[in-house]
């Protein structure tokens, strides 16, 4: 899930922000509007950032090496981290800044018919770009909530662009709001008050991206379904008595390293145990292709659990 389907997803963000942010500049220019650049600050802020997760995916996929023995996966979890505090420290900072300032000087706008236009075009914009996201996402959900198969993703990439997506349609409608009522109350210090929403929206969303990249980041074992479902297998082996220990870890969205340390039956020669351990790696990698490494200990119970103590 995080090659072709992610990479797809964000370059369609990537094109209609870049061609979105270019109108918001505009219009914001000509009507003063200072929800319009937060909003128009705000896609330029999405654009860098389909551009660091574009480089965080060809980053991720380069082969192991010396240095990097399990491959490079994990950077683009470091990149979609990095996006999370440009979305807080660039597009939240500049829409706080720009907010507080209206309201401390509020000036009216002018012409907002044209505000209105940009902000419908664009509304149509992320609502497209955001359905095909979402459409992405599912694929993989069955039949789980929305916020649990957030919790199960291991695809940053993708997941990044859907909050994205959601932020800036939620940051739309804040500024169309805003930019309505300040004209239509005579009321310019809304427009500023808009701005400063569509500030909360993004810290929101920066720290709900920087959380759940801290877990992936730091370490994050396989879900506990596919874990239980290895367990079984390994457990119906007829020359494993014992699943002594069972650990997984993500380096990628599709890139597992499983650990298994197993008490074989006894009476198996040297030649029985490398069969097994042969059959079980293929039973699971063809059963579960995201487990790209297996390491198999063969040890009896007493003397991992004497391990564990020491």
């Amino acid at each position: 899930m995080a090659g072709s389907s992610s990479t797809k997803v964000i370059m369609a963000a990537l094109v209609g922000n870049g061609l979105v942010a270019v109108t918001k500049f505009g219009a914001a220019f000509v009507t003063g509007s200072s929800a319009m650049f937060s909003e128009a600050v705000h896609s330029v802020v999405d654009t860098g950032n389909q551009l660091l997760l574009l480089y965080g995916l060809r980053r991720a996929v380069r082969p192991p090496d010396r240095n990097h023995p399990f491959g490079y996966g994990k950077e683009l979890y470091f990149w979609t981290f990095v996006v999370a505090i440009l979305i807080f420290g660039l597009g939240a900072g500049i829409s706080f800044y720009e907010g507080l300032h209206k309201i401390q000087d509020p000036q009216p706008i002018s012409k907002p018919v044209v505000n209105y236009v940009v902000l419908g075009f664009a509304i149509l914009f992320e609502l497209a770009a955001c359905s095909i996201a979402y459409r992405e996402f599912r694929k993989n959900m069955g039949t789980r909530g929305f916020l649990a198969e957030i919790r199960r993703s291991k695809d940053p990439a993708l997941f990044t662009v859907l909050f994205e997506d959601s932020a800036a349609v939620l940051g739309l409608f804040v500024a169309l709001l805003g930019i309505y009522l300040s004209d239509v109350l005579n009321m310019p210090m809304l427009d500023g008050v808009a701005s400063v929403g569509i500030g909360v929206i993004l810290t929101v969303t920066a720290g709900i991206l920087a959380y759940e990249c801290k877990g992936l980041l730091t370490g994050e074992a396989a879900h506990p379904e596919v874990v239980a479902k290895i367990k079984i297998m390994l457990e119906a082996d007829s020359a494993v008595v014992v699943v002594n220990e069972l650990l997984t870890l993500h380096f990628g969205a599709a890139d597992v390293l499983l650990n298994a340390s197993l008490d074989f039956a006894d009476g198996l020669t040297a030649n029985d145990v490398e069969e097994a351990v042969n059959r079980l790696e293929a039973a699971i990698k063809r059963a579960h292709p995201e487990v790209t490494r297996v390491f198999i200990e063969a040890q009896n119970r007493r003397g991992h659990a004497a391990a564990n103590s020491a």
